[in-house]
């Protein structure tokens, strides 16, 4: 669980990423799911974004992405949002307590 302080502190990175996850009509599957886990293993921050054909809200995505990937949702805005997961054996990312 993030506070709020670490929330912020990702928001601010996250503003800089590139956006790598596209979620558009077909949803949400097991190459998405695949696809997130493997960028939140190499990047530990990841920005998405949900297309306009998609039967799903930016909030939902990331709600499934997280229960399924074990990782936090640090921001949903528009159609975009951004996901976190620390990786335990080399952390980029240094959070502050």
């Amino acid at each position: 669980m993030l506070t709020s302080k670490q929330r912020a502190q990702l928001r601010a990175l996250g503003g800089k990423e590139d956006t790598i996850l596209h979620v558009g009509k077909g949803g949400i599957n097991d190459n998405l799911i695949r696809q997130a886990d493997d960028a939140l293993t190499a990047r530990e921050l990841v920005k998405g974004r949900v297309l306009e054909n998609s039967l799903l809200t930016p909030r939902e995505v990331a709600d499934v992405l997280c229960e399924a990937l074990g990782c936090d949702c640090v921001q949903t805005i528009g159609t975009r949002f951004v996901l976190y997961r620390p990786n335990p054996k080399n952390p980029k990312i240094v959070l502050e307590k």
